[in-house]
């Protein structure tokens, strides 16, 4: 739950923070704890995930000092629509020229977006993050994945220096192991409970037991280790170690659990995936980028002759995963079935997953190698393309306003999609979360913008 600490600035008993206070509290349903009022410049308790200010007045501009002292997200939310009252953009200005962040929501659903964005950050404080891998590099493609940060000592000290997260690695020879001793028994009752509920189209019936023993013991290790969060395995690399693939447990643990998943244990797109889900509710997944503009490069890797006909074709991007879209848990598609694995590499009885998001906007983001930007880019998925006898059976074709601005600034081959055009709600999820987020161009034109954090 997320813990709110009120802050005065001209006493407890002033009517106007008194009863905007209880507005609020109010408004918040009983869904948020909410500290006794402080005045300003009184230390902020440590379990406080935000300070709110009910009521501003012109107090404010002499009580500078004060306001900086504070770690915490501030929260100006100062009319009884869970808003920012407009009388109170003269205050916001001259504390964000003069240093000091505020998050002023303009609607309620912004509100309710930004203590989304604050209790996931407190969540994920306390949370596990597994990475299942033996051989970094070594595997079926070493010259590639030797490259990749996520598998750095310093990412994972990243991750636990700026969001609190634990990175747990293990081996995923010992799940393996794990998964080959599940007992037939529960493979089968597993298979009848969710016969009806999952399409499964093309995949052996030993390739389907082969994932549910993956799963089970997937589910083994979850029950053993509470507060995980997000879970991986490289299992492109070292698909030499299982007979299986993880794509049918991945859909199966989010449905259930809500676990966020990482292909390939990707951690900096795991971390990207809960960060945004987990504070926005929006369904996102995580995939391979191929803009049009690398030409050769991306069309040697896919095994696919040409890109798809487009005009301004330096602005679209093929992106597919594992031989189709990519990961996508049921609840979130439009279409979705399990088939059998695409890939060479992969075992004969490993599984994909073939689903579709809906067409329309959607946003790719990813983390910073630092852990401290989003990097945010509007796009418009176009459709999907298939290609025969390729590793591209179905991707989906994406637009976006600028290209070449793109390439150069995506941090990963990996981007997270998510639905819809989260502009601003990213604004805000950074505000909450301490980061800094660069835009790219919007579809209906400008230029990108980079939004920092305004604390020194």
């Amino acid at each position: 739950m997320t813990v709110l600490q009120p802050v005065h600035l001209e006493g407890p008993d002033v009517p106007s923070f008194v009863r905007q206070l209880a507005a609020l509290q109010q408004l918040s349903g009983g869904q948020l704890q909410w500290l006794p009022p402080i005045g300003l410049g009184e230390p902020v308790p440590a379990a406080a995930h935000a300070v709110i200010v009910p009521d501003m007045t012109g107090q404010a501009y002499r009580l500078l000092d004060e306001f900086r002292q504070i770690e915490q997200p501030i929260l100006v939310v100062t009319s009884e629509f869970g808003t920012v009252s407009m009388w109170d953009w003269e205050i916001i200005d001259y504390l964000r020229e003069r240093g000091v962040a505020t998050i002023a929501p303009t609607s309620v659903e912004e509100y309710r977006d930004i203590l989304g964005s604050l209790e996931a950050r407190a969540q994920l404080s306390r949370s596990i993050m597994l990475a299942y891998q033996d051989d970094l590099g070594a595997g079926m493609q070493p010259d590639i994945f030797k490259r990749f940060y996520w598998w750095e000592d310093e990412c994972v000290a990243d991750l636990e220096t700026n969001f609190g997260v634990r990175v747990e690695r293990r081996s995923f020879r010992a799940l393996a192991r794990r998964a080959a001793s599940v007992s037939e028994e529960r493979v089968q009752t597993t298979a009848q409970r969710i016969g009806s509920t999952v399409p499964i189209t093309g995949l052996s019936g030993a390739g389907q037991a082969e994932a549910l023993r993956l799963y089970l013991a997937l589910c083994d290790e979850l029950d053993e280790t509470p507060h995980v969060i997000a879970a991986g395995i490289n299992c492109l690399n070292e698909s030499a170690t299982s007979p299986t693939t993880p794509c049918l447990a991945w859909n199966l643990l989010y449905e259930e659990r809500g676990l966020i998943w990482g292909c390939e244990a990707d951690l900096t797109s795991m971390i990207t995936e809960a960060i945004v889900h987990r504070s926005l509710g929006v369904p996102v997944m995580m995939t391979n980028i191929y803009p049009f503009l690398m030409g050769n490069a991306a069309l040697k890797h896919e095994k696919i002759p040409y890109f798809p006909l487009r005009s301004e074709p330096e602005n679209h991007i093929l992106v597919a995963h594992c031989g189709f879209f990519g990961v996508v848990p049921q609840s979130f598609a439009t279409e979705w079935v399990l088939r059998s694995r695409v890939l060479e590499i992969v075992d004969p009885l490993g599984n994909a997953i073939d689903a579709r998001f809906p067409t329309g906007p959607v946003t790719i983001v990813k983390i910073s190698s630092d852990m401290r930007q989003l990097t945010a880019t509007p796009a418009e998925l176009t459709g999907y393309e298939q290609y025969e006898n390729s590793d591209c059976l179905n991707g989906a074709v994406l637009r976006v306003a600028n290209g070449y601005e793109f390439v150069e600034s995506t941090p990963s081959h990996h981007v997270v999609l998510a639905v819809g055009d989260l502009s601003r709600r990213l604004d805000l999820l950074a505000a909450a979360w301490g980061l800094n987020i660069r835009h790219g161009a919007p579809l209906t034109g400008g230029q990108p913008k980079t939004r920092p954090v305004a604390r020194p």
